[in-house]
């Protein structure tokens, strides 16, 4: 074969391939929506790229030469395959189904997105949702998630992102027993001498309690004999009496309410946070995620979670 086949243009195989099928320029053009003499020319370039003849005409008629019958044998169903899977494409693109891939911090996909993912595959059952729970902050294009969650200060500035639920607030909080042994902090600056359970991302970075009362803010970078990698095991610890932790607001409001746990520094608790769901774009969603998107915007709780 001519070296040319190496770089054979999809439009010039699908032109044959409509000739030799309809024996006849001018359907095989109307069925395209191209010129019969647009047709002829690139069944010329073909033929030349290939150095072989594929069809003999006359002015009357039209049929593939021998070798032309066996490249369409070959060639029709593999074009078929394509326009299959463009068909496949085109419908998932539009229809609500398939995988969603959704990236998420932790204490984030179990206390905002899990309940809003639930109504939704109720709502969609031909769609299939993963979400992974990671506190790291995740390039979701780079590993092919579809949307990712995150707080506002995190966000970057290139992609479009949409209020998820209640901002979450968060509380200090500490076993009655750990403060009948070591007192009551009454300003932050105490809890220099308290033992904090503190806790460590994925970067390394050690977070430091973000604490606010009226127009002042403070980042305090506790010390304490515990450091975990997440929000609900520092609340275990807390319940176990080893010290004090810095934890979702929703995580705390069991043990508060039952009493294994009281809050200190409540003059202090910091504004709460809001997430947002973010995407890369918005032109050409697929139909999974733009159907999560308006799902988001219907049914997210609005209500703030203090």
């Amino acid at each position: 074969m001519n070296e040319g086949a190496d770089a054979l243009p999809l439009a010039e195989l699908q032109a044959f391939a409509a000739v030799a099928e309809a024996r006849s320029f001018r359907q095989a053009a109307a069925r395209l929506g191209v010129s019969p003499s647009a047709l002829s020319h690139s069944l010329r370039a073909l033929e030349a790229r290939l150095g072989l003849r594929l069809l003999n005409r006359t002015t009357r008629s039209v049929a593939p030469t021998e070798a032309g019958a066996r490249v369409l044998a070959s060639l029709a169903p593999a074009l078929a395959e394509i326009r299959h899977a463009v068909d496949d494409a085109v419908t998932q693109a539009h229809t609500p189904q398939g995988r969603l891939r959704l990236s998420a911090p932790r204490a984030a996909a179990e206390l905002a997105l899990l309940p809003l993912v639930t109504g939704f595959l109720a709502a969609h059952p031909r769609m299939a949702v993963e979400v992974a729970g990671d506190d790291a902050l995740v390039d979701i294009v780079a590993a092919g998630f579809d949307a990712g969650v995150r707080y506002g200060e995190s966000l970057q500035a290139d992609i479009v992102a949409l209020p998820l639920g209640a901002p979450q607030g968060f509380v200090i909080v500490v076993a009655p027993a750990y403060l009948a042994a070591h007192g009551t902090p009454a300003t932050p600056a105490e809890l220099a001498r308290h033992r904090c359970i503190r806790q460590r991302f994925p970067s390394g970075r050690v977070y430091a309690w973000q604490l606010a009362r009226g127009g002042e803010a403070l980042e305090v970078q506790v010390q304490g004999p515990l450091t975990l990698s997440d929000g609900a095991l520092g609340l275990q610890a807390a319940e176990a009496g080893l010290g004090l932790a810095y934890v979702h607001t929703a995580y705390a409001a069991a043990a508060l309410a039952a009493g294994r746990l009281v809050q200190v520094l409540a003059d202090w608790t910091p504004p709460a946070e809001q997430l947002y769901l973010y995407y890369p774009g918005r032109r050409l969603q697929p139909a999974g995620l733009q159907a999560f998107i308006e799902w988001v915007r219907g049914h997210a709780p609005g209500r703030v979670q203090a």
